[in-house]
């Protein structure tokens, strides 16, 4: 069972801070959900953790149309950013190898229910959605109780 909490983030800077505060959670065998509409920003949000946790890149492209795009930790170990909205079945995802990078990789996912049940039970879930003023986004997270307390920690400090 996943605990949950909501925010608003008022504009991009905020996002980027979100970000921060969750790419501590960035380990081998970690999995973040990255959910929303089109344009709610989980891209935007994966760039941002990448960044936090890899150090800055000459490019972080969106891996819609390459799928996968791996990223080098400084830990040793590839962060994986993932974009599934092209796939049409779980199959076509885990012909990517992405079984294995559950383990020892992290994984950001954007369109994780194209995975549906091959999903590990201790993802992160980051549902994003647009808020009411231009640039806000309404942000569900939802991950184990020690998680979600140590984030909250460090975000409202």
């Amino acid at each position: 069972m996943l605990d949950s909490l909501a925010l608003t983030l008022s504009d991009l800077a905020q996002t980027k801070r979100f970000a921060n505060c969750l790419s501590q959670f960035i380990a081998p065998g970690r999995v973040f959900c990255l959910s929303g509409p089109l344009g709610a920003g989980k891209s935007e949000l994966a760039r941002a953790m990448i960044t936090s946790f890899c150090g800055p890149q000459d490019d972080i492209p969106s891996p819609t149309f390459t799928l996968v795009q791996p990223y080098l930790s400084d830990a040793g170990f590839e962060v994986w950013h993932m974009d599934l909205y092209r796939l049409e079945t779980a199959e076509q995802a885990l012909a990517l190898g992405i079984e294995d990078a559950f383990y020892a990789c992290c994984c950001l996912i954007e369109w994780p229910d194209k995975l549906q049940e091959r999903l590990p039970a201790d993802q992160i879930r980051i549902d994003l959605a647009m808020g009411s003023d231009t640039g806000a986004r309404v942000v569900a997270l939802a991950a184990a109780a020690e998680i979600l307390d140590q984030f909250k920690q460090d975000y409202f400090s």
